[in-house]
């Protein structure tokens, strides 16, 4: 069985906004520290890979319209 992309991509989309709620969280007195980037770093990966998910969905929904 295969996923959705639309799936996929609030999975992803999620994913990218609880690294986000973390980094925020571990952001004590600077955003500078190891962590916090790390976990940003993550998550715009994350947003990134949904967004391509999103189009891909509609890409492909598009393409079926036309059929």
């Amino acid at each position: 069985m295969r996923t959705s992309p639309l799936f996929m991509a609030s999975l992803y989309l999620g994913m990218g906004v609880l690294f986000t709620y973390i980094a925020i969280g571990t952001a004590e007195e600077t955003v500078w520290n190891f962590i916090t980037i790390l976990l940003a770093f993550f998550a715009t990966l994350d947003f990134v890979v949904s967004f391509r998910l999103f189009r891909l969905h509609f890409r492909i929904k598009k393409a079926k319209k036309k059929e």
